[in-house]
C-alpha cells in the first residue's frame, strides 16, 4: 500500500512516521526561562547527528504559531538547554513532566525530579537521568508552520560512573543504561536487548564468499 503524502493529513503521516520510524530515543530537555524557574519536557523526534562538532537535534511541535512551547521559548531566550536521556526506572517521571502545563509549572516540581547545576550552561540536568548532554543552540530551522527543528552543540556529557567502561576509548555500558525507546501513541520498549553484529572488511567478505562456493 502507498501512502501519498501531499495527499493526506498531517496528523495521518504523523501516525505514519511514529509508527515505522522507531523506535525512537527521547530528548527529555531541561531549561530555564528569564525567571530562572526550572522546565522539563519529553520529545521523541530526536538524534545525533555528527560528532565534529557533537551535534544533536530534536524537533517541537508549536501549540499555536505564536506559541512555540514553554522549551522552545527557553531556548530562544537563553540559548542553552540540557537534554536528558530516559532510562525504564524515570519513564513515569518523563511521562509526568510531558503533561501540557502552562509556564507557571515546575515539571521538576511535579515529576520529583533533582535539578542538578550544570557545569558549562545555566540549565540544570536532571539527577534522575543516567546521561545527560550541556548543549548550547546552533540553530533553530523552520519545519513547516508549526515545527522547528533544534540543533545543539554537545558541550559536555555526563554519564553515571558505573556506566563507564573504558573512558579513554569511549566504551558504555550500553545495555546497563536500560534506555528508553518511543514507537506509536503512548507506546515505549526498553533497548537493552543488544544485538552485536560487526559489519566485515571488503577481504573479510571475499574470504566469506569463496568459502561458500
Amino acid at each position: 500500500m502507498e501512502f501519498r503524502f501531499s495527499e493526506i493529513d498531517p496528523k495521518i503521516r504523523y501516525k505514519l512516521l511514529s509508527a515505522t520510524v522507531m523506535p525512537r530515543p527521547i530528548a527529555w530537555v531541561s531549561t530555564l526561562d528569564g525567571a530562572g524557574r526550572t522546565n522539563a519536557a519529553p520529545f521523541s523526534f530526536f538524534n545525533a547527528f555528527g560528532e565534529d562538532p557533537a551535534v544533536v537535534g530534536f524537533s517541537i511541535l508549536h501549540r499555536s504559531h505564536a506559541d512555540p512551547k514553554d522549551t522552545g521559548r527557553n531556548i530562544s531566550r537563553s540559548g542553552e538547554f540540557v537534554i536528558n536521556l530516559v532510562s525504564d526506572d524515570n519513564l513515569e517521571q518523563m511521562n509526568l513532566s510531558a503533561i501540557e502545563f502552562g509556564p507557571d509549572v515546575d515539571e521538576f516540581a511535579v515529576a520529583g525530579l533533582t535539578a542538578v547545576p550544570s557545569a558549562l550552561v545555566k540549565p540544570p540536568r536532571i539527577g534522575e537521568s543516567k546521561v545527560a548532554f550541556e548543549c548550547r543552540l546552533m540553530q533553530t530551522v523552520k519545519l513547516g508552520e508549526m515545527r522547528s527543528l533544534v540543533l545543539g552543540e554537545v558541550l559536555l556529557m555526563h554519564i553515571q560512573d558505573g556506566l563507564v567502561i573504558d573512558p579513554e576509548r569511549g566504551w558504555i555500558d550500553t545495555r546497563g543504561l536500560r534506555l528508553i525507546g518511543r514507537t506509536s501513541a503512548a507506546s515505549y520498549v526498553r533497548t537493552n536487548e543488544v544485538i552485536e553484529l560487526p559489519t566485515p572488511s571488503p577481504e573479510e567478505w571475499r574470504r566469506r564468499e569463496k568459502d561458500r562456493g
